[in-house]
């Protein structure tokens, strides 16, 4: 079997106060889903009539939807492939270690399929602030018409004011995080309990043979109504992805004795309504009459924020293990926290979410037509981390055929019927997610194939050691004052900006220290396991090797304060940082097709300074430029 499933540890009112905050964070789009997910299973281009047996049907999937997919799948099983506690499709991509995978065609299949995942959820994530938002603020043309020709300027004011404070932190908006969301899914429990009560019958929908029987009935129109049914479920992904965040206890605390509860008293509600007044203009906020549809919509509308704001740190964090992980050009990374190092706010991410989020808001104009677009990703991603769940559960765990295989059976027959069934929404819009998707694998994959190939030069311009410390005691050069922090990539030879330093300037450091720091495919490296080689060469010259995880950021001032533990003492006032800048040449060299190669060129341009990545002081560093062909 796998891993033991341990919760994290604590006195019971720190679980209480994680699982208050897991309410916000992480099922903030499950939350947001009653608004949309009911009415777009009639209201849809492949809706069906409004009987009991088709309500009954519908809410009968939506039961065993939300306990397979989310309580089966992602509760039980997929939660337990967890990479020092962390989620997502990376931490399935750092489970299989990728340097090792890489050396097979199936390894690299995997990689690729994770990756793909990683971008298909990228660019689901985008639509998810604009559905979220619009189906709350459409609440207030529910009260009065007079709402009706402001609905899309009140949105695209929220969400220009959400993407706004995040230069701000996490931190302080995550505090309110918890409360909210409580008041919501206890707001959405109650309006949906008191339809229960009028109609108590809509309890047999829990009787799976309703799902069946509607599926039986209805052929193949009944299975394109699985395309509406994946909205309840929709954030079952970003669950997994947040684990970090809170840890597997307080996340199944909170789905189990919150999130599941209110949103089945909300959706057995809801087809109460349907069943005691039949068709209505908005099945959930008819949960209400009168004034009463006024902060209903404006407890959606926070709810909604709050499902935006998770998106928006978690797509912080998906960036910066994307650089990291070698998969994305760097990026400004900057810490709104001095207490926890997760809380970021990465400035490029931001403005790019916003603008694309603005941009189908005002391009779709309503919730139906965006929900229409919605889910097609998300459940590729689903069947991606099925197929990389089973290969972490058979090459990690080193579970049976006979284990593995019937349970990831299971959950592909689930996700690929959810997919499949979504794929007729690709002209009614499926296809945004899908092109973004496209275009975040092609920018990652080619960032990957560019730096090895960078790599390889670089390799070809690099002197042994050896030889290089034979030239040293041989020509005996001059040295100055203070230290030289040359940054390297390949911590086993004499890199080129060493190389050129010592040919044109004639001289050397009296200490010269050659400092590589790579990356962990593990979430963070702890203080103490930071330096992983630190070598006296002789004649002044050191050899540094240290090492991050993927969800921290490197400073090469505080590896050099560890340095002075074992030996090697620097000063912050006579160190200077030796730097490369590559000036890239497109070349009919093999390896990337010319156009990937000028996108490559282009990324590497604009990519953030090493200097400003590695947080080295700006005035302590010199760059030495270098040409290389690609």
């Amino acid at each position: 079997m796998g891993p033991a499933d341990q919760p994290r540890t604590g006195p019971p009112s720190d679980l209480a106060k994680l699982s208050l905050g897991a309410l916000g964070v992480v099922y903030g789009d499950i939350g947001t889903s009653p608004l949309y997910a009911m009415r777009e299973c009639f209201a849809s281009p492949h809706g069906t009539a409004i009987t009991e047996h088709n309500i009954l049907g519908i809410l009968s999937l939506f039961f065993w939807s939300l306990t397979l997919v989310i309580v089966v799948k992602y509760l039980t099983f997929v939660m337990r492939a967890d990479n020092g506690g962390e989620g997502g499709t990376f931490a399935l991509i750092a489970l299989l270690d990728p340097k090792r995978a890489e050396r097979t065609r199936v390894g690299v299949l995997l990689i690729l399929l994770g990756l793909f995942g990683v971008s298909l959820l990228s660019g689901e994530g985008i639509i998810t602030p604009a559905v979220s938002v619009l189906s709350a603020v459409e609440g207030l043309k529910e009260t009065t018409d007079a709402f009706e020709p402001f609905i899309v300027p009140i949105s695209v004011g929220i969400i220009l004011g959400v993407f706004a404070i995040q230069r701000r932190g996490t931190g302080g908006v995550g505090a309110v995080f918890g409360p909210v969301m409580l008041l919501w899914f206890a707001t959405i429990s109650v309006i949906g309990f008191r339809w229960i009560l009028k109609r108590p019958d809509v309890l047999h929908a829990v009787n799976p043979a309703y799902a069946v029987e509607f599926m039986q009935h209805h052929g193949g129109h009944g299975f394109l109504v699985l395309g509406a049914v994946v909205l309840c479920f929709t954030g079952g992904e970003a669950l997994y992805a947040d684990m970090g965040h809170f840890g597997k206890g307080p996340i199944r605390l909170a789905w189990y004795a919150v999130v599941f509860p209110a949103l089945l008293l909300n959706y057995f509600g809801q087809g109460a309504l349907l069943l005691q007044r039949g068709a209505v203009p908005n099945s959930f906020f008819g949960l209400v009459d009168g004034w009463l549809r006024l902060p209903l919509s404006i407890i959606a509308t926070i709810a909604a924020v709050i499902a935006s704001q998770a998106l928006i740190s978690g797509s912080f964090s998906l960036a910066r293990a994307a650089v990291q992980l070698g998969f994305f050009p760097r990026v400004k990374i900057v810490h709104t926290s001095g207490m926890s190092e997760g809380q970021i706010y990465v400035p490029e991410v931001n403005w790019g979410l916003a603008v694309a989020c603005i941009a189908l808001v005002l391009g779709f104009g309503s919730s139906s037509k965006l929900a229409a677009a919605y889910g097609i990703a998300v459940t590729g991603t689903m069947s991606i981390t099925s197929i990389l769940f089973f290969a972490v559960a058979r090459g990690r765990w080193k579970w049976s055929l006979l284990t593995a295989g019937p349970l990831v059976a299971l959950f592909l027959a689930l996700d690929l019927s959810f997919f499949s069934a979504n794929l007729v929404k690709i002209t009614h819009g499926g296809w945004v997610p899908l092109a973004i998707g496209a275009v975040i694998f092609t920018v990652m994959t080619t960032w990957r194939r560019g730096r090895v190939l960078l790599g390889q030069a670089f390799l070809e311009q690099t002197l042994p050691l050896e030889t290089f410390m034979a030239d040293i005691e041989l020509m005996k050069p001059p040295r100055v004052q203070g230290t030289a922090v040359i940054m390297t990539s390949n911590p086993k030879g004499a890199p080129p900006v060493l190389l050129h330093h010592f040919k044109h300037n004639k001289m050397l450091h009296e200490q010269v220290v050659l400092l590589s720091i790579g990356t962990q495919h593990v979430p963070e490296v702890p203080r103490s396991q930071r330096i992983r080689e630190l070598v006296n060469l002789g004649h002044g010259m050191w050899q540094v090797t240290a090492s991050y995880g993927f969800m921290q950021t490197p400073n090469v001032l505080e590896v050099l304060e560890q340095c002075a533990d074992r030996g090697l003492i620097t000063n912050k006032a006579d160190t200077s940082f030796f730097l490369g800048r590559e000036t890239l040449i497109i070349s009919n060299r093999r390896g990337l097709s010319r156009w990937r190669k000028m996108l490559f060129a282009f990324m590497s341009r604009n990519a953030r300074p090493a200097n400003a990545f590695f947080q080295i002081p700006p005035n302590r560093v010199i760059e030495l430029g270098t040409q290389i062909e690609l």
